[in-house]
């Protein structure tokens, strides 16, 4: 009996990685056509006849489009599950950029950019399916390698990209190559093995469970279809986690809603989570993320302007310097695992303490006497900001629970499309002042993220939430 039950676990975890691996591949293979066509979008615009300013409002449509999307599809993946809403997801971005390949017109172009703004939420709902398969102690490694994974993607695009566009109609060829494969991922997803139930945290994380004192029957979840269980427990704050742990008293829930009910109720579950989000006590995380992914959009923002006008590098100089930063940043996920086992998990003094980092680099790199300080800080800059996202996105999935990852998730991409937003805007107001304007600016932000880790911490708990005081 037990060499039987040992051998269905063992298959189990086998098939759990397998999973897991082929959303590494789906993740590498997003980001790689993504980044075939995101070079070649403006010289695209500009061909078309737009002028700067209409080449600018267009080129703002996908982000603005994102910064409303992100937490409503997030949190549609909660309500119907990851693989109905990934493959929505992947099929409409599909017909996105085959739409962006026969785009000979303005109007064309814009049309294109509307179901990739509203659904290219493929990544995020892929880190949610990611957080339902492995436990807390597993996640920030397995996100971290898919985080290296679509990087390298990213890398390898602008290559194949940049090639296909020296032949005649090379963008429409990119944009037809892109949707090819986002239908190849289409395909890759419908093939997981989704019906083959899958207890997270049931073998692999019991003990967790345990020690947390959630009931058996509770913690168990099942990832049949990419949905869980039909209950769920909503976001936690100190006082709602109390009432989970105390025996006796009613479990708060979500219903699990299936795809083909009524819109108007699943409607009512999406914005049932986005409120609860919202109203919970996670203003701290969403609020250090805001600043440093301004800050760290600073310190790029005129990266390649700041080496030409203060060191005098050519631009091909400039670009290789970017590739060595794109690069190690990718290689810095696989660190992530390694990393947090040093810190024993624990994800506040990681996050804490990549942030010092990210600040004492940006400051370096504006106060840089030389080429070769800021090659040192752009080397030690990728790593630390690899570590620091991936430590904020754990942290809030474990204040706010990995039942509403995808909510979560979304709401955390829509707090960093406010900061792209703003970015730009703050660096050409500081880009007067001087070349190291931005990253200046970026250092007082990013010290303003710490200053506000330093006064928080004290007052979360192991997992992120406030401390309760008992009388």
């Amino acid at each position: 009996m037990n060499n039987q039950r040992c051998s269905t676990l063992l298959l189990k975890l086998r098939g759990r990685r397998g999973i897991i691996h082929c959303i590494y591949v789906v993740g590498f293979m997003d980001l790689f056509g993504v980044s075939m066509i995101i070079p070649l979008l403006s010289h695209h615009v500009k061909a078309l006849g737009a002028s700067p300013t209409v080449a600018g409002i267009v080129g703002s449509t996908y982000g603005i489009l994102q910064l409303f999307s992100s937490t409503i599809v997030g949190s549609w993946s909660d309500v119907v599950g990851r693989r109905y809403s990934l493959l929505t997801s992947i099929l409409l971005s599909a017909f996105g950029y085959g739409l962006l390949g026969i785009s000979t017109s303005i109007t064309l172009f814009v049309l294109a950019r509307i179901p990739v703004g509203l659904f290219k939420h493929s990544l995020s709902i892929c880190r949610a399916l990611l957080s339902d398969l492995v436990s807390e102690s597993e996640r920030p490694l397995v996100m971290g390698h898919f985080n290296a994974a679509s990087s390298v993607g990213f890398i390898l695009g602008p290559v194949v990209g940049g090639y296909l566009t020296e032949h005649e109609g090379g963008f429409y060829t990119s944009s037809f190559t892109c949707a090819a494969i986002f239908l190849i991922n289409a395909g890759l997803v419908w093939m997981l093995p989704w019906s083959e139930k899958i207890n997270d945290r049931s073998e692999t994380n019991y003990s967790n469970s345990a020690s947390k004192g959630c009931p058996d029957d509770y913690c168990k979840k099942s990832a049949q279809n990419g949905a869980h269980a039909n209950h769920h427990h909503p976001v936690l704050t100190a006082e709602n986690e109390a009432d989970c742990r105390a025996p006796g008293k009613p479990r708060p829930g979500w219903r699990e809603v299936s795809l083909l009910q009524p819109a108007w109720r699943q409607l009512t579950s999406v914005s049932s989570r986005i409120h609860m989000v919202a109203s919970s006590d996670m203003w701290d995380l969403f609020l250090v993320r805001l600043l440093m992914a301004v800050a760290i959009m600073l310190y790029y923002s005129n990266f390649s302007l700041a080496m030409e006008e203060r060191f005098s590098l050519k631009p091909k100089t400039t670009g290789y310097l970017i590739s060595y930063s794109s690069t190690l940043g990718a290689l810095a996920g696989f660190l992530v695992g390694p990393v947090t086992q040093l810190y024993r998990n624990n994800m506040a003094a990681l996050l804490l303490h990549s942030t010092v980092l990210t600040c004492s680099l940006i400051f370096l790199y504006a106060a840089a006497p030389s080429v070769w300080q800021v090659l040192l800080t752009s080397t030690f800059f990728a790593i630390s900001t690899s570590i620091g996202r991936t430590c904020i996105t754990d942290l809030e999935l474990q204040r706010g629970g990995a039942h509403a990852s995808g909510t979560l998730i979304g709401a955390g991409q829509s707090v960093t499309a406010v900061g792209r937003v703003l970015a730009p805007l703050l660096s050409g107001l500081t880009q007067e002042i001087s070349p190291c304007g931005p990253p200046s600016l970026g250092v007082v932000l990013a010290l303003a993220a710490v200053g506000l880790l330093l006064i928080r911490i004290p007052k979360w708990d192991g997992r992120g939430l406030a401390k309760t005081v008992k009388l």
